[in-house]
């Protein structure tokens, strides 16, 4: 009997699960403990940032984005490359060294995707197997549509829904009734009569329907405006308390022409609004193709510990009239 309720469980091709079997197959009791020792560890790494900046500043401002101290020199092409100099404070650091990826995803941990360009680090995709209003979305695809293809294959009910200025279809992703695409770019505001067509995601956005005001994972990567639209998204819910309308946040960030006090103003803005990094990953193929220029290129997962998304609380119990108890 065990065998068989199993093999119910996890066979995608079943008829529809019903939603009390959903909520005991992922029912974790150990779940709030880890988060709680997770944050814990975080907390810690918050203040080891405090104290790195007064090491190498004493302030955010004193803070140099790539090296504490560095110098020029040029190959015979003239090609500029930076060094640090060989001084105290030693040893020099990157913009990054300040933001470790140090919370620990309480589920499992796996890139999806294909390996390389495209591919991103999720935190427990498998509590979205079975959920019934499962909700994707990405902007800035540009065709490569691994992630989004294989979350469709693993999820019985999740719809992702794609935007991409530069694109005019879903990528490799054909005739799937859950796959929903619109050319659009992401930006901090509204702009639908102009090319290209812009869609803010700002707070009761007419433009989302009543079933999209909140999104089980957003994937970003929009060429440096993520510092612009993550602000315009997250102040209005840090503002009110309310938690962010997504449980996790898998973006590439862009530093370019960044200055370090800004970088970390917007980096504290997302940890006030309960997101916390799990996996970080430096786009080394963007490294390859601009070698002598800075990192500026860094994938993030962040997982959002505020409210009761489903990667951190257990959906409550459904009662036979369909509510929640």
């Amino acid at each position: 009997m065990v065998i068989l309720t199993t093999i119910y469980l996890l066979n995608p091709y079943q008829t529809p699960l019903r939603t009390d079997l959903y909520e005991i197959s992922i029912r974790d009791n150990e779940l709030p403990a880890r988060l709680e020792r997770a944050e814990r560890v975080y907390s810690k790494l918050v203040g080891d940032r405090r104290e790195m900046i007064r090491r190498f500043g004493p302030t955010a401002r004193d803070i140099s984005m790539y090296a504490n101290h560095f110098y020029l020199r040029f190959q015979p092409n003239h090609i500029p490359f930076r060094f640090p100099e060989d001084k105290e404070p030693w040893p020099p650091y990157t913009v990054w060294s300040f933001f470790p990826p140090s919370f620990a995803c309480p589920h499992e941990l796996e890139r999806v995707g294909s390996l390389g360009d495209g591919g991103k680090w999720t935190c427990g995709l498998s509590r979205l197997q079975h959920k019934p209003d499962c909700l994707i979305y990405t902007f800035g695809m540009n065709y490569e549509t691994s992630f989004e293809a294989e979350v469709l294959e693993r999820t019985r009910y999740c719809e992702v829904w794609g935007y991409d200025y530069r694109s005019n279809s879903f990528g490799s992703i054909k005739r799937d009734r859950r796959a929903h695409f619109h050319p659009w770019g992401l930006a901090n505001i509204d702009a639908h009569v102009c090319f290209p067509s812009n869609l803010s995601l700002h707070h009761g956005n007419p433009i989302l329907s009543a079933d999209h005001q909140y999104m089980d994972i957003l994937k970003v990567d929009i060429e440096g405006w993520e510092f612009e639209v993550l602000t315009q998204i997250l102040q209005p819910y840090i503002a009110s308390g309310e938690p962010v309308p997504f449980g996790q946040l898998l973006i590439e960030i862009h530093t370019w022409d960044k200055k370090f006090e800004d970088v970390l103003s917007w980096w504290e803005m997302l940890e006030s609004a309960g997101l916390r990094p799990f996996m970080s990953e430096v786009n080394l193929v963007y490294q390859n193709y601009n070698r002598g220029s800075d990192t500026a290129l860094v994938e993030y997962s962040f997982i959002n510990v505020k409210g009761n998304n489903i990667f951190v609380a257990d959906p409550l119990p459904t009662l036979p009239d369909g509510s929640v108890t």
